[in-house]
């Protein structure tokens, strides 16, 4: 090892021995391919983890191809059925162009076209009715820098402090892409939470460690009054766990127990 690589932290020397990002693809139809693959196992790492409540809920990752499309789960199907042949390619204007059901969730479509045409950084986004992540959001504020895991989202989360009902208009969905700005997540008050990312495993991660935060942040609130990280500790902690390489490869571990678990996520 390198005497460059050895005054590197553990994770990013991680990070530099095994990975240089996520794969790449000589064609759209590869790259469509991959995509929905990941897709399908975020949505069963999702009910893997409880995160299915009812049929709310939505994962979306843009068409290669078509970036203006995304692929996006059918309306009122279990996270845990999911397989690559049940996802549906919806356009800007909410018409199904592709798949074999014929319903998407209205308010997917408001929150995530919204967020997709505001951010076109954004490759996938998430969003779910998770229990600790209402139950913080109900709170109206932003996360805390409490631990090494919560520095990812510091600075780099927003507060969607205006709950207007059920997101089933654009109007919604644009107020609420509006508030995310540029941040990888965002609070979504009396509602959820919502996460981006330039990959579906890299938005599925920071979905699943914000819920833990929120989780983590109401425990130690519940017992009595956390010790914040320092701000210039914070944003260093954020530069190593807050990029969206650790974000996929925090990812890789989970997607090696569910694909090998649920091989027919890929049907």
């Amino acid at each position: 090892m390198s005497t460059q690589t050895e005054s590197l932290t553990p994770v990013q020397q991680a990070l530099v021995a095994k990975v240089s990002g996520p794969p790449q693809f000589n064609t759209p139809e590869e790259t469509r391919k991959y995509r929905k693959t990941q897709l399908a196992a975020a949505f069963r790492l999702f009910a893997h983890f409880g995160f299915d409540e009812g049929v709310a809920g939505h994962i979306t990752v843009r068409d290669p191809e078509h970036p203006e499309c995304f692929w996006v789960n059918p309306f009122g199907l279990h996270f845990g059925h999911i397989r690559v042949s049940d996802l549906v390619l919806v356009n800007a204007e909410g018409e199904i162009l592709e798949g074999k059901h014929t319903l998407v969730n209205r308010a997917a479509f408001a929150i995530h076209s919204s967020v997709h045409a505001a951010r076109p950084d954004v490759v996938a986004a998430a969003h779910a009715h998770s229990t600790y992540g209402r139950a913080f959001a109900t709170l109206g504020k932003l996360l805390e820098p409490l631990t090494q895991d919560a520095c990812a989202f510091y600075e780099d989360h927003r507060l969607f402090d205006d709950y207007g009902g059920v997101a089933n208009e654009v109007e919604e969905g644009i107020r609420i892409a509006n508030a995310l700005d540029t941040g990888k997540a965002a609070i979504l008050k009396n509602h959820g939470l919502l996460t981006v990312g330039k990959t579906v495993e890299e938005t599925a991660w920071w979905f699943i460690t914000l819920e833990r935060s929120c989780q983590v942040q109401l425990l130690a609130e519940a017992a009595g009054k956390p010790q914040r990280i320092a701000h210039e500790v914070a944003q260093k902690t954020r530069q190593e766990v807050g990029t969206p390489l650790a974000g996929w490869f925090q990812f890789q571990p989970l997607w090696q127990m569910i694909s090998k678990s649920q091989p027919d996520l890929f049907e």
